[in-house]
């Protein structure tokens, strides 16, 4: 199998299961009466793919994940709000990833907040409301928190199993 054909094939199972995990995170209704929170599944999968694979190749994943779960489970307005959270969290998981020392779960985290900085800067211009960022982004960024530990500890235990892409860096 050529090396093209390899990676046009472990994307599509990504994504697919970006998908379906996103799926899930439509499903589950947290317990928390703040719009926005998630889980965020889909994200261990993407934090996979920021430490094992090309950083464009990480990307497109993003962008196919915004688009696919957003037309499946969403509508435009949430497709940009997580399209811009999506975009700033892969940024600062591609820099965490360059941080000597700084674990997976230590990138999930910064992916998680800069998520969420992401949807309030969105929600903040959409609405003309600044003052999300004194009453809404730190709750945002509390549950953040917690679900990037979650989330970069599922990624941390399947990186040890799997190797990584001749392309990753």
């Amino acid at each position: 199998m050529s090396e093209r054909t390899r990676r046009v094939a472990l994307s599509g199972l990504l994504t697919a299961m970006m998908v379906v995990l996103g799926y899930f995170d439509h499903a589950i209704q947290l317990p928390i009466p703040v719009p926005g929170i998630k889980l965020g599944l889909a994200n261990s999968v993407l934090l996979y793919a920021v430490y094992m694979l090309p950083a464009g190749q990480t990307l497109l994943l993003m962008v196919l994940k915004v688009l696919l779960t957003g037309f499946l489970f969403g509508n435009p307005q949430v497709m940009l709000y997580s399209f811009a959270g999506g975009l700033l969290s892969v940024l600062a998981m591609l820099l965490c990833r360059r941080v000597k020392g700084l674990s997976v779960v230590g990138a999930s985290v910064a992916g998680a907040a800069f998520h969420n900085v992401g949807q309030v800067l969105v929600a903040a211009w959409q609405l003309d409301l600044p003052e999300l960022f004194t009453f809404y982004l730190p709750v945002l960024l509390l549950v953040g928190i917690l679900t990037g530990i979650l989330t970069g500890t599922v990624a941390q235990a399947v990186m040890k199993h799997l190797r990584r892409s001749p392309q990753g860096k």
